[in-house]
């Protein structure tokens, strides 16, 4: 078994972290607001005071973290992950970020003599809890190969997309139709409406079509406005595909459908949305677009 090290106990990491406990190996934790520690101290994890202590004290430093800025300062900050001896330790950061920060990363990592491997997921809070995640990973075969078995903890498949940067890259990918796709019912639902049409009998008729995303009926209630967790919000989403339009900005790749989405992000977080379920933009634009009709 293992020194593990898990960085990041937002609502990803509250439940992929205890599965290294239930397999065996120790556990040493930070978060940022320390209080969220204390249900894995409950379970034998130690609590580090800062990431550099989580690397000292472990052989392996899984890390999933918000954005680029939060990964940036976690790796490379005063008393991050990387800033002391970490020579050996392998590092696997699963957080949703662009590929120039995980390159940034990675050599940074092979400065300090260790292993760096991105593996960014594609799966919600429900599959992370689970074990069930599909791991897109980026990195040396080698790095990979060690890291492996630790994340046979964590997903059901992974994919090695190829070096440092294309598993961040896959992800946004990945993320991507899933953005445009709930922009897309928002504008189907403010059609048959203003038609006259009951936007649950659309939802349920769109889902049982060639033209439902295969999670669209497990949506449906918090599209409707039922209460329910939230596994993705849609902050989080808006956060994704401004990486994503800043990615394809750099590649050369223009992405317009990715920008009308966006607009409909920005405006559901501005109109108070921001931590209810990616989907509430689907009822929040259907209104605006059902007002405007009846205007």
């Amino acid at each position: 078994m293992s020194a593990v090290g898990f960085v990041g106990l937002g609502k990803m990491g509250a439940v992929m972290a205890p599965r290294f406990i239930d397999a065996g190996h120790s556990l040493t934790v930070w978060n940022r607001t320390s209080e969220k520690t204390a249900s894995l101290v409950a379970r034998g994890a130690a609590a580090a005071a800062s990431p550099a202590d989580v690397t000292q004290a472990s052989d392996v430093v899984v890390s999933i973290l918000g954005d680029d800025a939060s990964v940036t300062e976690v790796y490379l900050g005063e008393r991050g992950l990387l800033s002391g001896d970490a020579a050996g330790t392998l590092f696997v950061d699963m957080s949703t970020v662009q590929p120039h920060t995980s390159k940034r990363i990675a050599q940074e990592a092979i400065r300090k003599e260790t292993f760096f491997v991105e593996a960014p997921v594609s799966g919600t809070v429900g599959p992370a809890a689970d074990g069930k995640l599909f791991g897109l990973i980026g990195g040396e075969e080698e790095a990979v190969d060690r890291a492996q078995p630790f994340l046979d903890i964590l997903c059901r498949r992974t994919i090695h997309a190829g070096p440092v940067g294309h598993g961040a890259l896959m992800k946004l990918v990945v993320n991507l139709p899933l953005g445009v796709y709930w922009q897309a019912l928002a504008e189907a639902v403010a059609l048959g409406e203003a038609g006259g049409l009951d936007r649950k009998q659309i939802l349920e008729t769109i889902a049982d079509s060639s033209a439902a995303l295969a999670v669209l009926g497990l949506k449906t209630p918090a599209i409707l406005g039922e209460p329910g967790a939230v596994a993705f919000d849609v902050d989080s989403m808006q956060k994704d595909i401004l990486a994503m339009l800043e990615t394809g900005s750099g590649l050369g790749v223009p992405l317009p459908a990715a920008s009308a989405a966006l607009a409909s992000y920005s405006a559901a977080s501005a109109g108070g949305l921001g931590e209810e379920d990616a989907v509430a933009i689907v009822r929040y634009h259907a209104d605006q677009m059902t007002r405007k009709a009846d205007q």
